[in-house]
């Protein structure tokens, strides 16, 4: 039967998402109940200045509470979201309702009939999102503490634009000295999701996490529920019982710590594998998820790869190989894993930024360039118009085009044929 009755689509929506979030190994969560020992109260101040920093104008969550209700109410809210989320503090329980999310398909390319080509983004409770910020505030001193200067992904003054400019120096001092360099560009199947949950809480344990806020977290994700809003109303809500919760401010901090613990099992600090600048050995550089292995032999690149597979699946990341790709500037060899080859490419793109295997910038201007010709083209008809002002169109151009022209020219090194 066709999946065209509301029921049947509702059903299929129910049945696909379930089926990604259930655990692959009846594992339970052994946990032994509330931590006496409390970390400092949460403060009034700290509510106010959680509710201040929420991002107005996004839908509400399940319990349909807009964010600009409470920040209308002001110090009354103040009030009460502080009593709510002391309690929860003290008593490490979760309301239900702050545990739910609402998930939303977004169509991505291909046959929209099918729920694998749809991403998902989640709704949850503005409420929550008050403890949620705080939480994620007491957890900043460890997050600096225990992450290394190679992670830039989700990081206060870091971004996908320093692993590229990185790349593009590391790759420029290669040719000076005339070294060969080998890149593995390492993709997890749907690495976000398949987090072990209390595999997540023995690595907070040794990363130092303190006893009682790992409570809350555990507790926050024992018994979350989601359902999928389509267009045919809400499926039934069903359990979530592994992967970082989707929406939640937490989960990138919760990623990172994760991801830390691969590379550290793989050995990939104490290894003398890797491209040696200023006295240390740099064999890898991460974005959350996406990492990137260097090297200046195929053999310690393969080496490094083995390492970091091993230790992935051992936590439940599996490699993607078919997305995992090779670029050497020097001569390289045919590799397969798991009986799967790993394309060898000339370039690639890292953090929507053109990486080739020669280091030359060139084409990621043209590129770039050509890209900025485009939203030109898309803007025209807007461009042409004789009902909108010059400032307007002036302002459109450097919101909308400048960003697209203008992505990753840190790292671009100009020849004088280009300016």
């Amino acid at each position: 039967m066709g999946l065209t009755e509301a029921k049947y689509i509702k059903k299929r929506w129910q049945e696909y998402t379930e089926e990604m979030y259930k655990k692959d190994l009846h594992d339970p969560d052994n946990h032994d109940g509330v931590i006496t020992h409390l970390e400092p109260d949460i403060l009034e101040c700290e509510v106010k200045w959680a509710l201040e920093s929420i991002t107005t104008n996004k839908a509400s969550g399940g319990d349909g509470i807009p964010v600009e209700l409470f920040q209308i109410l002001k110090d009354d809210a103040v009030k009460v979201l502080h009593s709510i989320c002391q309690q929860i503090w003290i008593k490490q329980q979760w309301p239900q309702d702050w545990k739910r999310s609402v998930f939303i398909p977004i169509p991505k390319r291909g046959n929209a009939k099918e729920c694998s080509n749809y991403c998902t983004i989640a709704l949850i409770s503005h409420a929550s999102k008050v403890m949620l910020k705080i939480l994620q505030a007491r957890l900043q001193q460890y997050v600096n503490r225990e992450l290394p200067d190679v992670q830039a992904g989700f990081r206060k003054g870091r971004g996908t634009r320093d692993q590229i400019s990185n790349i593009c120096w590391i790759m420029e001092k290669a040719r000076e000295f005339q070294k060969n360099i080998y890149f593995c560009f390492i993709d997890y199947a749907k690495a976000f999701d398949c987090v072990d949950h209390n595999k997540l809480w023995e690595i907070l344990k040794e990363m130092g996490i303190p006893d009682h806020l790992i409570c809350l977290l555990r507790n926050l994700y024992a018994g979350q529920e989601a359902t999928v809003r389509t267009g045919h109303g809400t499926t039934d809500w069903f359990q979530i019982e592994k992967g970082v919760r989707q929406g939640c401010i937490l989960s990138p901090c919760l990623f990172n710590f994760y991801a830390e613990y691969i590379m550290r099992n793989a050995g990939l600090e104490e290894t003398q594998a890797g491209i040696k600048i200023a006295g240390r050995h740099i064999n890898h550089l991460r974005y959350a998820d996406d990492t990137t292995l260097m090297a200046e032999s195929e053999e310690e690149l393969k080496s490094l790869l083995m390492k970091v597979k091993v230790e992935s699946e051992k936590v439940g990341l599996k490699l993607n190989i078919q997305k995992t790709k090779i670029m050497a500037s020097g001569p390289i060899t045919s590799w397969e894993i798991d009986g799967e080859t790993v394309e060898t490419v000339s370039d690639f793109i890292l953090g929507g930024s053109k990486i080739t295997a020669d280091g030359d910038c060139s084409h990621e201007i043209k590129r770039r360039l050509l890209l900025g010709r485009k939203v030109m083209t898309n803007l025209d008809s807007i461009l042409k118009s004789r009902d909108i002002t010059l400032p307007t169109k002036v302002c459109l151009v450097k919101a909308m085009v400048f960003p697209v022209v203008m992505y990753g020219c840190e790292s671009w090194t100009v020849k004088k044929a280009e300016h």
